[in-house]
């Protein structure tokens, strides 16, 4: 889902609630129980059964924002057809639009925030001023259409612990999002390409790439976040996951690591080389990805939602899929395998709604596999439900999505440095857009980007997050 600024795919690294945080400034707000006790005022909650366990008022309205961005809106439209066949006397008022972030932020100031709906930028500020429920009695309700398990035991790992602040869970990730190099395998098996394992076989493969007529990569030049992403990765790769933490933990000199400059110079070279298709520091994320399903070039960085945001001028037969960075040398300490993935898409019910359990029961049958299976049909992307999408073949890019995490396993790497210091992305992302326009080599960005974690490091006024 999209959870950046403002609530868009536009940005990568922002991932509204991608990890959890210790906020000291925020205290536990009393959530629901199955039981029916506990929380702020809310309609009904007394007829408990096992099959309304928050004991949801039939006839209670029920309001539901939503994020209408690269996925579309129909897969939440479908879960109101779910909600409102289970209580057909309630009315839903439902509200999806793009600039959702700014509704909802207008919402809370009113004081009349929706039942349920989505994260925004200054989510971590909500939780602080106790705007957010904690979610634990939906995590701990039977899940929808698992029996015997509750919704907590239906999750992919790591999904719950993303959503805790303060020990408390005020977020529901729902996307299963996994980031990696895209190519057309059509393109690839016509001229017998085989995709790279290490970056000496991508440095070959886009000389031969750039001999066949066809520039070896493009990039969303506008928003350097979405390169940003294979370099972290590459360097995670080479120099274990480590490295991630000690730039998370803005720990001195932790952008000047041997892995991190390796991999900035590995990009650096298909820069120097001229493997970018000319102008791609220029272009939007569309723009890019345009000239990219055009055939104009075999690479593109990007998120498993892109076979949904450019569904509508891919051409047919194009069969998008999705590859892992390649490793920097064969002494990596992580496999090649490793990727770049983890829950996103934050969801939220606002202590001050109106109907807070009908929002926890949508939550509810948004975590079904009923509803995680017509998510995946609309979107082409992943829940964070377990095993739902096993069988699942949708279209090449899904199903390459969905193994790429399977085969990664353990070997699954994200950062948050992004989510916690806003003013250190843009550092770091400004730095990366001049690197890839060739204005600055790998030694330079690293010191650009230190500069930045020094800066947050040293802010007193900044508060700092730990794991």
């Amino acid at each position: 889902m999209d959870n950046r600024l403002p609530l868009t795919r536009r940005s990568f690294l922002h991932r509204g609630a991608v990890t959890g945080v210790a906020l000291g400034s925020a205290s536990a707000i009393a959530g629901c129980a199955t039981s029916g006790g506990g929380g702020n005022k809310s309609v009904g909650h007394k007829s408990v059964t096992s099959n309304n366990p928050f004991g949801v008022k039939a006839d209670a309205p029920l309001a539901v924002d939503v994020f209408k961005g690269g996925d579309g809106d129909a897969f939440a439209r479908y879960d109101v057809t779910m909600y409102q066949a289970k209580f057909p006397k309630a009315q839903v008022a439902y509200r999806a639009d793009p600039g959702i972030e700014a509704i909802l932020q207008k919402a809370f100031v009113q004081g009349k925030p929706p039942d349920v709906g989505p994260t925004t930028s200054d989510f971590i500020n909500l939780i602080a001023d106790h705007q957010v429920t904690d979610l634990a009695g939906l995590l701990d309700a039977p899940a929808f259409d698992t029996p015997d398990k509750t919704v907590r035991q239906t999750l992919l790992p790591h999904t719950v612990e993303t959503g805790t602040y303060d020990k408390a869970t005020y977020v529901l990730n729902y996307n299963s999002e996994v980031f990696g190099n895209w190519y057309s395998k059509p393109l690839f098996d016509k001229h017998g390409w085989e995709y790279p394992k290490t970056w000496d076989e991508m440095i070959a493969l886009c000389a031969t790439i750039k001999k066949a007529g066809v520039a070896p990569w493009t990039f969303q030049g506008k928003y350097p976040g979405y390169t940003l992403s294979p370099i972290l990765t590459m360097a995670a790769k080479a120099g274990g996951p480590e490295v991630l933490t000690s730039i998370d933990s803005l720990e001195p000199n932790a952008w000047k690591a041997d892995s991190v400059i390796s991999a900035a110079t590995a990009f650096q070279e298909i820069v120097t080389k001229k493997y970018i298709l000319p102008g791609s520091a220029g272009l939007t994320h569309t723009q890019s990805q345009l000239y990219w399903t055009q055939g104009k070039a075999a690479f593109i960085p990007c998120g498993s939602w892109l076979e949904n945001e450019m569904s509508t001028i891919t051409p047919k037969g194009f069969g998008m899929v999705l590859g892992p960075t390649p490793s920097l040398s064969s002494s990596d300490k992580m496999p090649f395998e490793a990727i770049q993935a983890g829950p996103a898409g934050g969801w939220i019910v606002p202590a001050q709604a109106a109907n807070k359990y009908g929002g926890y029961e949508f939550l509810r049958i948004m975590l079904s596999r009923k509803a995680s299976t017509e998510y995946s049909k609309l979107t082409h992307s992943l829940t964070t439900v377990q095993g739902y999408a096993d069988e699942l073949s949708i279209s090449s890019g899904f199903d390459s999505s969905r193994d790429a995490i399977r085969v990664a396993g353990a070997n699954a790497v994200t950062w948050r440095f992004g989510a916690w210091y806003p003013q250190l992305e843009t550092a770091v992302e400004n730095a990366t857009g001049e690197l890839m326009a060739g204005r600055i080599d790998a030694g330079q960005w690293a010191t650009r980007c230190q500069k930045g974690a020094d800066a947050i490091a040293k802010d007193s006024s900044v508060k700092k997050y730990t794991d």
